[in-house]
């Protein structure tokens, strides 16, 4: 099958657009390239304190053969997620060995949760801890004593900044280890139905707490498609996973096979291995990987969070890319699968239906994705969807089903759930947005309504609970943005949101900050740029003003006469409350010099003198 047209032509438009950011990128990694062990070139001081705790591993680590991997884990055992990663490093270590290397943790990485997080000021560290992880994994591969990388993590922040920070190492290979989704626990949609009732008065807290940890119950990720999962998603379609490892759970022998998979593979793909077995990150994240990352969002119904994290990822390999390019995309690409909050299925239902080889297939079959991409597993996006499984104790790979094995959670690209994606570019005299429209009812995607602005998330719920949110409106929430506060989520006023729909009320919400992949039904113009601290029009929108917002045409608009628009002052509250408190003040640096959202709110990208 060709290629369909608006893949090719994003592509070479995403090429010639970073030509010589992509050139002076590729010019640093391949020239970092080395034949023989990383560690050789250290003096011999250096490599004793590389070794000293090696324990048996020390005489390989002072030798001049085999490779030496290094692990970058977000293990900590407060969180689900990160938890199943604790006995990884020693199961590593004994796979590096009997395959002739060795292994080392070269560094942790800081692992928040925005489960723990939401709605709390920890929140408004959340998009930097992204930045964070970027340079604590610099910071641990800096020492220069590895031949190829393990990247232990799987949620929100943390595969993202895992990336960004690795692809400074781009001439050393790199696969990412998922630990797996959690076993289901109580439906989504249940968990749902008791947050809406608590959000009315009509369950109690210990009903919502016995609920939440019904759903939130065990070691793994959390069994919806929010971004932890859309991680999960984008590492297998940009081919940095083992085939199939995304959705498999914890502490299973799948789980360990693939481990030990993704160690003897790192290894074999080093520059030390042979002719034609180097697989360095630089060359495998391209443009063409990036543009299978967007239309494998755009297929699954992914977390609006990639909107930014992308265009980091993007930028950190020398890659420019834009809501535009993601916009274009969504909407020649079909929606493949219903997963929560796109449906009521949950990953685990995904995976067993088909999951990610079935996706990937039919999109390759459909010309929507590029199948040359370099693979860590050492071939091409054909063989990422083949699904692992064990013959006794021996790992294997087979073709996907032929047929999806529920047809209410996965669909073939012939006949899919919709005809695009339903992630959007939004513009207009409010600036530049993203929607996310594949939950939200045909009938409520556009929208004209009188606005109610907030400075807070809070003062929007206190509006709720004094009953002051009547008939229909736009909810502007402004401020949120990551120069303001670090553009936490705004996912707690999901609740009260879908509670107001659903008794009849037109309502949306238009922001600056984010929603995350739980966003759900009710129509989101989120990452509004420019954000209200860089004086955006958001900024300058006043209670009652008439907001009109029109998802199918891209549109987002503040219905005043022009002349009164250009006559206002950009309004924002103070927020000396945001800059202090909870560790918030350590990161008045990111605040300071984060890019716009389109720019993927970044801090990271700075250009200094010569």
């Amino acid at each position: 099958m060709s290629l369909h047209p608006a893949i090719e032509r994003v592509t070479r438009r995403i090429a010639d657009r970073s030509g010589p950011t992509r050139a002076d990128y590729l010019a640093r990694m391949d020239a970092a390239r080395e034949t023989s062990p990383a560690r050789t070139r250290l003096s011999c001081g250096n490599l004793a304190h590389g070794f000293a705790a090696a324990g048996e591993d020390k005489a390989l680590l002072r030798g001049a053969r085999g490779g030496n991997i290094g692990i970058i884990t977000s293990y900590n055992d407060m969180l689900s997620a990160h938890q199943p990663y604790e006995p990884y490093p020693t199961l590593i270590r004994m796979a590096a060995r009997n395959a002739g290397g060795s292994a080392q943790v070269a560094g942790g990485v800081p692992a928040m949760c925005d489960g723990v997080t939401q709605g709390r000021v920890g929140m408004e560290m959340s998009l930097f801890s992204r930045d964070a992880i970027a340079l604590a994994t610099a910071v641990s591969l800096s020492h220069d004593m590895f031949d190829a990388v393990l990247c232990l993590g799987i949620c929100d922040k943390i595969v993202p900044g895992l990336l960004i920070g690795a692809l400074s190492f781009g001439h050393l290979p790199v696969i990412f280890v998922p630990g797996g989704p959690m076993p289901s626990g109580l439906p989504n949609k249940e968990k749902a139905a008791v947050r809406q009732r608590y959000a009315e008065g009509k369950a109690t807290r210990e009903e919502l707490l016995e609920a939440e940890a019904a759903s939130y119950h065990s070691p793994g990720t959390c069994t919806f498609y929010g971004t932890a999962n859309s991680n999960q998603m984008l590492m297998e379609v940009m081919g940095l996973h083992m085939p199939g490892s995304a959705f498999v759970n914890p502490h299973t022998p799948l789980r360990d096979a693939l481990t030990v998979a993704a160690t003897e593979q790192a290894l074999r793909i080093t520059a030390l291995g042979e002719a034609g077995s180097y697989r360095p990150l630089a060359h495998t994240i391209d443009e063409k990987a990036i543009v299978n990352a967007m239309v494998g969002l755009a297929s699954t119904g992914g977390s609006t969070n990639h909107a930014l994290h992308l265009v980091a990822i993007a930028r950190a390999a020398g890659l420019i890319i834009d809501w535009d390019d993601l916009d274009e995309l969504s909407r020649v690409t079909p929606l493949l699968a219903r997963v929560y909050p796109n449906g009521s299925a949950d990953v685990n239902h995904f995976h067993a239906a088909g999951g990610m080889g079935f996706v990937i297939r039919e999109l390759l079959d459909a010309g929507l994705m590029h199948g040359d991409v370099r693979c860590v597993h050492g071939g091409d996006l054909r063989q990422q969807s083949l699904e692992p499984w064990l013959d006794g104790t021996q790992l294997r790979w087979r073709e996907p089903p032929a047929q999806s094995r529920d047809a209410t959670i996965v669909r073939p690209a012939s006949e899919p759930f919709d005809s695009e994606g339903g992630l959007r570019r939004l513009q207009g005299n409010l600036g530049r947005a993203v929607a996310k429209i594949s939950a939200v009812a045909p009938e409520f995607r556009t929208i004209t309504a009188p606005a109610k602005v907030f400075d807070t998330q809070d003062a929007l719920l206190d509006a709720f609970k004094s009953g002051h949110l009547e008939g229909d409106f736009v909810a502007v929430v402004r401020g949120q943005g990551p120069r303001a506060n670090g553009m936490p989520e705004l996912h707690k006023l999901t609740p009260t949101l879908s509670l107001l729909q659903d008794r009849g009320q037109r309502i949306a919400l238009l922001t600056d900050g984010r929603m995350s992949g739980a966003s759900g039904k009710v129509l989101a113009a989120i990452h509004v740029s420019p954000e209200a601290a860089d004086a955006g029009a958001i900024a300058r929108i006043r209670d009652g003003d008439s907001i009109r917002i029109d998802a199918d045409a891209g549109t987002m608009d503040a219905l005043v006469d022009p002349a009164v628009w250009q006559a206002r002052a950009p309004e924002l509250a103070p927020l000396q409350a945001n800059r202090t408190g909870l560790g918030r003040e350590l990161f008045a640096l990111m605040r300071a010099q984060v890019g716009t959202a389109e720019q993927g709110a970044c801090s990271l990208f700075v250009e200094e003198a010569q």
